[in-house]
């Protein structure tokens, strides 16, 4: 599955990002920055509600195929420009963590 076909699934906004194409083979639920930097996979979606520069700097450490910020998690001006800057997806939703994860996992 690709980013376009999670984001009109799940009815997920997006914040920034434009590489819709990207295939996800997975899902990581985490907040932690240090644990998600050590554990999650390339092409992940990440679920978090942490909007900030540093997750954008995990997300691309990580490579995750995109961000998910749950529970209508802002981003911050900052982290935006600096997605903007390295090409990361981010998305939003108004769903919780646990609600995305369970509805990812039908469909990846």
């Amino acid at each position: 599955m690709d980013i376009k076909t999670l984001k009109e699934k799940l009815n997920l906004k997006l914040l920034c990002g434009d590489d819709l194409d990207r295939t996800i083979t997975g899902c990581y639920c985490g907040d932690l920055l240090s644990w998600v930097m050590s554990r999650a996979q390339e092409n992940d979606v990440w679920l978090t509600v942490m909007g900030n520069i540093n997750s954008v700097g995990v997300a691309v450490l990580a490579d995750v195929a995109c961000i998910v910020l749950t529970e209508n998690a802002a981003l911050d001006a900052d982290a935006l420009q600096r997605a903007e800057q390295n090409g990361v997806v981010i998305l939003q939703t108004d769903k919780n963590t646990y609600q995305m994860a369970a509805a990812i996992s039908q469909l990846i």
